[in-house]
């Protein structure tokens, strides 16, 4: 019986560049999210009322945080969507869920929020599924 052998050839397939599509994505998209956040914070909570909705709406364009996270953050996009010519999306989407995981600890660290058990567990299931779907 022969076996097949493999040999690396050096070439990308069509699949790994949209693996590394989706994983750019999800670091543009991350960043971008938190520059959001820590935009938002500088501005303190946000209502947005009938009356004051383009006022505020100004406040948040020019605020360098949410501008910039805006921007970083459709570059992410961008990614996300040559992903999405490469692989079917249900492939393609449980894998933009990483970023719960980049998030959990990076809100942690920059903005000193509370990490439960439960969003720990919840955390490590999202990688066991992202983990079983990648290995179909």
């Amino acid at each position: 019986m022969a076996t097949a052998k493999r040999e690396f050839t050096g070439k990308v397939t069509g699949m790994q560049t949209a693996i590394l599509y989706i994983l750019i994505s999800v670091l543009f998209s991350t960043v971008g999210q938190l520059l959001l956040k820590g935009g938002m914070n500088s501005m303190g909570e946000v209502t947005l009322s009938f009356g004051q909705f383009f006022q505020t709406l100004w406040r948040m364009i020019i605020n360098p945080g949410v501008f910039f996270g805006l921007l970083i953050y459709g570059v992410g996009t961008i990614f996300w969507l040559a992903a999405l010519s490469r692989a079917e999306l249900s492939y393609a989407y449980p894998f933009a869920s990483l970023s719960y995981v980049i998030m959990l600890a990076a809100s942690w660290m920059m903005f000193d929020e509370k990490i439960t058990l439960a969003r720990i567990i919840g955390t490590v299931l999202i990688c066991v599924g992202v983990l079983v779907i990648y290995r179909n």
